[in-house]
């Protein structure tokens, strides 16, 4: 069967594209799904602990959002750059994308914060993409703390008063330039409620890159290329997962980049067990799943990859039914918006 990407459009209002976080995390709403028979219930994250059972484990990805966005000056002339850093490819040393890119040849520098960071292009890719080493006293990722900022998605437009809010509190491994935002719903007062009711938690750590927003643009979404992100699962993480499967509980996701990261584990090595790589799985309808049994996740852009993968987990029909309710019901959408729970 053809898979189009208009078939993965649905018509969403601008005002429903959240802009600010809610407070606290977990009042956010939450639309509780079963995906066997597309009924749909409306909830709030708080109560997630009603939804789930004693022996069901959450997987959750620990990436931590550098401030990857970066504004400064050619030092020869004072001239103004914008850099994005996307990946970290040696000591100090960092892929990225530019703007004006006319500006940033081989050999140019690049000053940022006064100077707290000094920035030299070593290479420029073919993709347009810059190789670039910085100069720094101290500790590279506490000068770019100082001078950096968070890389919000463009769709979001307000300011963001506290840099902690697009970071999950669970947040340890540095490499994110965007947010696994199903996370962000999450206090640490709530995980330990989940604790105490036999609900374990464990991670993986995938560093979510800027290709998450990237488009399809291909009609057949089959011609589509992923982004590779790189992701690790800890030999904890699959006894957890392992023993959860042995004694009947259940593994849910939370977020898509959890599941890319499991689903990718168990597809490359016909199983769970400790990995590390890089993946770029594209998971769409007819994909079989491996591993999870349940997923929690944010409202996603149309005919985006991120709706395909839930279309795939819960079936193409409820996918769309539960979209329009959730538009008809005004509940926020994206990084900032509300989230569903699909068992």
């Amino acid at each position: 069967m053809e898979l189009l990407k208009s078939d993965f459009w649905y018509n969403l209002p601008e005002s429903l594209i959240a802009q600010t976080p809610v407070e606290p995390r977990n009042a956010s709403r939450m639309m509780c799904v079963d995906r066997q028979t597309g009924e749909l219930k409306h909830e709030h994250f708080y109560n997630l602990a009603e939804h789930l059972r004693g022996g069901d484990l959450l997987v959750m990805n620990d990436s931590r959002v550098i401030p990857a966005r970066l504004y400064g000056e050619k030092m020869e002339n004072g001239t103004f750059i914008e850099f994005l850093l996307l990946e970290q490819k040696g000591d100090k040393l960092w892929e990225i994308i530019c703007r004006p890119a006319k500006k940033a040849k081989v050999g140019v520098k690049f000053s940022f914060g006064g100077g707290r960071l000094v920035a030299e292009v070593v290479e420029i890719r073919d993709d347009g993409k810059r190789l670039v080493k910085f100069e720094c006293e101290g500790n590279f990722f506490t000068a770019l703390e100082d001078v950096g900022q968070m890389p919000l998605p463009p769709y979001i437009t307000e300011k963001l008063e506290n840099k902690e809010r697009y970071q999950t509190v669970y947040s340890r491994e540095l490499g994110s330039a965007a947010a696994p935002t199903a996370g962000l719903h999450f206090t640490a007062e709530m995980i330990d409620e989940l604790h105490s009711k036999g609900i374990k938690t464990a991670f993986v750590t995938l560093h979510v890159g800027l290709g998450t927003f990237r488009p399809v643009k291909e009609d057949n979404i089959l011609d589509h290329q992923m982004h590779s992100e790189h992701y690790f699962l800890p030999e904890e993480t699959a006894d957890l997962i392992n023993e959860t499967k042995k004694n009947g509980g259940r593994v849910i996701a939370v977020g898509t980049t959890a599941c890319r990261t499991l689903e990718s584990v168990a597809t490359f090595y016909n199983g769970i067990s400790a990995h590390e790589g890089y993946t770029d799985i594209f998971i769409y309808p007819s994909y079989k799943f491996k591993c999870i049994d349940g997923l929690i996740t944010n409202f996603h852009l149309p005919e985006s990859t991120l709706i395909m993968l839930v279309s795939a987990f819960m079936g193409y029909e409820n996918t769309m039914n539960a979209y329009r309710t959730a538009v008809d019901e005004k509940y926020r959408f994206f990084s900032f918006g509300d989230c569903m729970l699909i068992v």
